[in-house]
Formats: structure tokens, C-alpha cells, sequence
């Protein structure tokens, strides 16, 4: 498997991983429009070729980032696709100088397992003011909030 930032030819094949999830409420769907628009952000997994994973960094604010957008082909799930993306997403946040990192999930276990831990998500009005606003699931939104101080983690 190789791990690469995300190129044109790559959007429809990442909007098809995601709005896969969204279609079983995992996930909120993303456009064509907002993926070319957000494409520098994402990162994806490939297997002989074919987009098998994708995730994306978007950077918040000064000192946080947002891991979002990780999506797994159903096929290759429990192959540490999703560990490596998030690690790569880590990884590229350090580069950036962002020392903090959060998500958004309804999968806390697995992100839990890789360091992030429980917030309340008044501790990230960035986010909220930002995008969450404009959610159809704001202000009853039931995503688990959850950070990670890269400070306090040991890169791999």
C-alpha cells in the first residue's frame, strides 16, 4: 500500500469512499466542490493503483488542526489503512507546527487507540463557529469530540 497526498484524478474516487459512509449516517457527505476545493488537505491510500483510502488535515487555527474525511473501502477494512492515514495526517501537522489535532467521530474506540482523547466540544469554538453552524445537525449534533497533543506523543 501507498500513502500519497491527493491529486485531481483522486476526488471522485474519495467522494465515493465517503459518501459510501455517509449513506449509513458514519459520516456527513461531501461534494465534488468542496473535495477539489479542500484537495490539498487530503491524503489517500493506494492499492495496485485504485484509491483504497483517503483522510484529510484542515487546519482550524493557529495551533489546531482537524483530522476529517477518514474513509476505508469496506473491502479493505482491518488492514491498517485507517491507522496509517491517521498517522501520515499526524505526521503532516507536525510538519505544520500544529501541535494539537482533533476529530469529530462516531468511532471513538479507534481513534482512542491511537492517543486522541475526550473533549467537550465548547473547547473548540474554532470549529463550531466555523463549520458546525452551517451543519443540519447543528446544535443537536451527537459526534464525540476528541483531541490529541502531538506535543505528548512520540512520533512513529
Amino acid at each position: 500500500m501507498d500513502v500519497r497526498s491527493a491529486v485531481v484524478a483522486d476526488v471522485p474516487a474519495i467522494q465515493r469512499l465517503i459518501n459510501g459512509y455517509a449513506e449509513t449516517g458514519v459520516m456527513l457527505p461531501r461534494s465534488l466542490h468542496s473535495i477539489y476545493g479542500q484537495i490539498r488537505d487530503h491524503l489517500v491510500a493506494l492499492e495496485d493503483g485504485n484509491v483504497v483510502g483517503c483522510v484529510a488535515l484542515s487546519v482550524v487555527w493557529q495551533d489546531l488542526a482537524e483530522v476529517r474525511s477518514l474513509a476505508v473501502a469496506q473491502s479493505h477494512a482491518g488492514h491498517s489503512i485507517g491507522t496509517t492515514l491517521v498517522s501520515r495526517a499526524l505526521a503532516e501537522a507536525r510538519t505544520l507546527g500544529v501541535n494539537r489535532v482533533f476529530v469529530l467521530t462516531y468511532i471513538e474506540q479507534f481513534f482512542h487507540r491511537l492517543g486522541f482523547r475526550g473533549v467537550e466540544k465548547s473547547e473548540l469554538p474554532h470549529k463550531i463557529w466555523r463549520e458546525c453552524v452551517h451543519c443540519v445537525h447543528f446544535p443537536d449534533c451527537d459526534e464525540t469530540a476528541l483531541v490529541i497533543d502531538l506535543a505528548d506523543v512520540t512520533p512513529d
